[in-house]
């Protein structure tokens, strides 16, 4: 048998092209993507940067330790402790390193350091000289020689006058004289020094940590962002490789059950002369096997040289690291080659079986209508899946609104609606065949009754031909749909309790300065709430050290600027001795909680407010609890009788040369929906332009497979005075109606899916419109269009030109 089906494959070449293109892609895909997440994880972390040429670096323990029964538990500060004052006086030679926020007023993000810590880098001078007096500075970016310039610390602006230009380190930096950094910013974050390691540790003993040779990198300014974007590469990889595994077992499970379907009379009669049914299978499987061998070596082949690529437009994309070492293990296309194999025996498994159960006097008979569009087995299996995604919908309503909107939980309710949608398919065409006749019966001429005819005397292949439509379609219209809705979702989380009519944001992730907070503080007519994000910890069952985020807030206009929902007590009580907390705290109204600060110092707040579902924030403090952080963010609200026009050319008078800017509520809410957005399609346009490939794939391969059927059927046409306009006129109304079904399809996926989204996002948002992306849809729709006409009326037109029509 395996030598039929090689003799097969050699005279059945366009059936199986779709097959190996796909699997070509897909274990090349694979390969690509392994070598991607090989890099992402195995590349070496990033050698030191700030205190690169310093040996031995001296940093604050700032990690915060608690004894429990189990042992010792240990979570990062928030904010920084910082070395001892009295440790750098035991060390001679030591540089005192202190690291700040420091910016020019409209210049790029930068840090303030002590002139004395440029050697660590080292960052040495290009032009001019070292500061030399406290308003000279150094820069690195955005001033030359001679500027007279703003610089904005967290103190506020103050004028400066640059002397010296150096060259790029591992971030923009300023340089101040060491007394003036020391004003600035008193704690001191390291101390640098060129002695023997050995020598250092016994001189700080248990006061601090001594990091030499690659931890040294644990305090350079790129290292959490490293991280973080290793992650993000490795789940977007992920994601990918997971969707293309999907798609592929579609494609050649669609592709073979087609074949199979197009073969019975072939079937019958190797079952005639004498092929068992376990042969026939065997055959299917080995056909299978050859298109799988060649295609996944290819793949696993020709797939890591597209890694590169890759690994660039994510590092553009600012979702990978820029200094990562390319990987060249071998395992990525290993596992390629073994997963392409494995798919396509998958896939095809239900279509063997099918062709295993052909009878022998199948062969004694040919029908153009199907008599069974839906087996039991089919109405079961895409049944469930269906009322799999719709149980798993109402679970995360019911138990977990707020998961909905993570793409864990809501991309694999999607598949299961497209698996499900896409085996009940059948069942669905002749219903919505006759929809479309009616209108397809007005067209001029007998186009309008023969199509819809055909689509529905053979329902299986009108499903499966749709089904590539189906996927492209409903998965582009469900997943952006369900990113817009879940950032419009945050959006309205986070400006509904927002009462103030203006919202003063920083420029860069410096924060806003105490200067400006006075002078907005200073405007009449106005109230002004700063907000200081920081966090505390909690033990949590006497054993887990828990981190939470806080903000801190001034109680006396806080219930002024904001309306967080609150289920029990209220925001007035809140002070230096109280907290105000979310509900999924578990704590009661008048319970006093044990907490350590962000600094790691332990205090004890009673809880007088809680806070309900789709509060903005966590919890509630006072400015008392907050010590190094940042304010991020100034809300401001007009007192009765205050001018708007007044007030706003204040606030832009008052944040002029602060690194700041004040934005009316709308905009705010406007500008934070679009940056959501933004960085939430990225991963999705990835993940969206393979299912458009593989789909693109499956839907010209079974329109190509499909011709052979039509070619009697259109030569008839023909023969009965049909003119080739008339016939191709006839195919494209065909293909159109198709991809109208498809589409149809497509669009009950999105219903249900974002219907079940919207149930769950209402309950944590409130009112919200259900968004589809409608010029993705159209493109989307637009490209099967096209696709589907040109492979339908490209056979017709080449056989035209035989005379073969």
């Amino acid at each position: 048998m395996l030598t039929i089906a090689l003799t097969t494959l050699r005279t059945r070449l366009t059936s199986f092209v779709g097959t190996f293109v796909a699997l070509a892609l897909g274990a090349g895909l694979i390969a690509a993507m392994g070598q991607v997440l090989d890099t992402t994880v195995g590349s070496p972390d990033r050698g030191p940067q700030r205190y690169a040429a310093a040996p031995v670096v001296v940093v604050a323990d700032d990690r915060l330790v608690v004894d429990t029964w189990r042992g010792p538990q240990s979570a990062p500060l928030a904010e920084p402790r910082g070395v001892p004052a009295d440790l750098a006086a035991t060390l001679p030679g030591a540089v005192v390193d202190r690291v700040f926020p420091a910016r020019l007023s409209g210049g790029p993000a930068s840090v303030g350091r002590p002139w004395s810590a440029a050697r660590t880098v080292p960052q040495r001078l290009l032009a001019g000289r070292a500061p030399a007096a406290d308003q000279e500075i150094a820069v690195s970016a955005g001033a030359g020689v001679g500027d007279r310039v703003q610089v904005v610390t967290a103190d506020g602006a103050e004028p400066y006058t640059v002397v010296g230009v150096t060259d790029a380190g591992p971030q923009a930096t300023v340089f101040f004289t060491d007394a003036r950094a020391a004003r600035l910013s008193p704690r001191i974050d390291a101390l640098a020094l060129w002695r023997p390691a050995q020598e250092v540790r016994a001189a700080v003993a248990d006061r601090a940590v001594v990091l030499t040779g690659n931890d040294r990198a644990r305090v350079d300014p790129t290292r959490e962002g490293d991280e973080r974007a290793r992650n993000n590469a490795a789940t977007i990889v992920g994601i990918a490789a997971g969707f293309a595994v999907f798609i592929a077992v579609f494609v050649v499970s669609s592709t073979f059950a087609f074949a199979v379907a197009q073969r019975r009379r072939e079937f019958a009669l190797l079952r005639t002369v004498g092929a068992t049914r376990r042969q026939v299978r065997r055959m299917v499987y080995g056909e299978a096997g050859f298109v799988a061998v060649a295609a996944s070596a290819l793949g696993a082949v020709a797939g890591p040289f597209a890694s590169g690529p890759i690994l660039d437009w994510l590092t553009a994309s600012g979702m990978a690291p820029a200094w990562l070492t390319p990987s060249h293990a071998v395992w990525p296309s290993v596992v390629a080659f073994t997963t392409g194999v494995a798919v396509a025996m998958l896939g095809v498994a239900v279509a063997a079986r099918r062709a295993g159960s052909v009878h022998p006097a199948e062969a004694m008979r040919e029908t153009v209508v199907e008599a069974r569009a839906m087996t039991w087995g089919r109405w079961i299996v895409g049944g469930g899946l269906f009322g799999a995604a719709l149980v798993g919908m109402g679970v995360t309503a019911v138990a977990d609104p707020s998961g909905a909107s993570n793409d864990k939980s809501f991309m694999p309710i999607v598949m299961l609606l497209v698996a499900g949608v896409g085996l009940l398919a059948p069942a669905v065409v002749r219903p919505v065949t006759r929809l479309l006749a009616g209108p397809l019966a007005r067209l001029r001429g007998a186009g309008g009754t023969l199509v819809p005819a055909a689509a529905a005397a053979s329902t299986r292949q009108t499903a499966a031909t749709a089904a590539p439509v189906l996927i492209a379609v409903g998965l582009a219209a469900a997943l952006l749909g369900a990113a817009a809705m879940t950032d419009d979702a945050k959006t309205a989380m986070e400006s509904a309790p927002v009462r103030a009519d203006y919202v003063v944001l920083p420029t860069g992730a410096a924060g806003l300065d105490r200067q400006l907070v006075r002078r907005l503080r200073a405007i009449p007519g106005v109230d002004v709430a700063p907000v200081a994000p920081t966090s505390v910890y909690t033990l949590e069952g006497a054993t887990a050290l828990i981190r939470r985020p806080t903000e801190a807030v001034d109680p006396a206009t806080l219930a002024t600027t904001l309306d967080p929902p609150v289920a029990g007590g209220s925001l007035t009580g809140l002070n230096d001795g109280t907290i105000v907390v979310s509900e999924t705290w578990e704590r009661r109204l008048g319970e006093t909680v044990k907490l350590w600060q962000a600094d790691g110092s332990e205090v004890s707040l009673t809880v007088v407010g809680l806070l309900g579902a789709g509060a903005q924030a966590d919890s509630y403090i006072t400015p008392a609890h907050a010590f190094s952080a940042p304010v991020t963010t100034a809300y401001v609200k007009l007192r009765p009788g205050a001018s708007r026009t007044t007030v706003q050319a204040m606030l832009e008078q008052a944040t002029a040369g602060h690194n700041a800017r004040a934005l009316t509520k709308a905009r705010w809410a406007d500008e934070g929906g679009d940056r959501r957005g933004s960085a939430s399609r990225l991963g999705l346009l990835a993940v969206l332009g393979i299912i458009l490939a593989y789909t693109a794939i499956a839907l010209v391969n079974t329109l190509l497979m499909a011709a052979s059927d039509h070619a009697a059927e259109r030569g008839a046409l023909r023969l009965l005075g049909a003119t080739r306009a008339q016939v191709v006129r006839y195919v494209i109304g065909e293909a159109l109606l198709v991809v109208t079904i498809g589409v149809i399809l497509a669009g009950g996926v999105a219903a249900v899916s974002l219907g079940g989204l919207w149930v769950s996002l209402v309950q944590i948002a409130g009112p919200l419109a259900i968004s589809l992306p409608w010029p993705a849809v159209g493109a989307v729709t637009g490209g099967c269009v096209v696709l589907a006409v040109l492979a339908s009326v490209t056979p017709v037109l080449t056989r035209a030109r035989g005379d073969l029509i």
